[in-house]
């Protein structure tokens, strides 16, 4: 194994790790939320420091492969998707962590109503499917997987905007903080969604050289 090789190998586990840490985060974030687990979301918060210095580890490991090794063609085009998924990742991580500031920012839980009017179950549902076929995607090198993404972005999109006209036609003004704090969420759940879908993009760009993002629609 020559030295680029062996770069190319341990880049790839550190993102593997980060997957795995920010799929742990989401998976906490959503028990915080439905348990109304203060502790839990003190923890996705302390966690978030440990995913922002592997962020940066990533980051320089990328830019150390760049500048001694000039990499090419495939080895190229993994080095440049991993340090784009690497900031995706991290984003989903502070997505997490936003939605649990908001669980520690309330008194007592969100109104179960309009919790299930905004259909959060079913986001929180289709965020982690999302990450769990990106990790596969990733791991297998499956185009195919990756793609099952794009469909599923597209549901989460669809809730969410019914979702917040539910909650605009029931409003309470006695549950003002609880509604905003909800919308709040569902939003970052949408995001979640799009930086996921941005991912599975890279991974088929890094797998097949095929820049989905920028192909016009048939």
């Amino acid at each position: 194994m020559t030295q680029i090789e062996q770069e190319i190998k341990e880049l790839r586990q550190e993102l593997l790790n980060m997957f795995i840490a920010v799929n742990k985060q989401l998976l906490k974030t959503e028990k915080a939320f439905f348990d109304f687990d203060k502790d839990i979301a003190y923890e996705v918060y302390n966690t978030e420091k440990r995913i922002n210095a592997l962020e940066l580890k990533i980051d320089r490991d990328c830019e150390n492969i760049l500048a001694l090794y000039s990499p090419v063609a495939v080895d190229l085009r993994f080095v440049l998707s991993v340090y784009k998924i690497n900031h995706e990742l991290e984003r989903i991580a502070d997505i997490a962590e936003g939605i649990c500031k908001y669980i520690n920012g309330l008194s007592k839980p969100f109104p179960s109503k309009a919790v299930e009017d905004v259909r959060i179950a079913e986001m929180f549902i289709h965020c982690k499917s999302m990450l769990e076929d990106v990790i596969v995607a990733f791991e297998n090198e499956d185009t195919t997987i990756a793609r099952k993404v794009f469909k599923k972005d597209e549901l989460l999109n669809e809730i969410n905007e019914g979702g917040s006209s539910n909650i605009i036609k029931n409003y309470n003004e006695k549950d003002a903080k609880s509604l905003f704090f909800l919308l709040s969420c569902v939003r970052k759940l949408e995001r979640a969604g799009d930086l996921n879908k941005n991912i599975a993009e890279e991974l088929i760009f890094s797998i097949e050289s095929n820049v989905v993002k920028h192909q016009k629609k048939k």
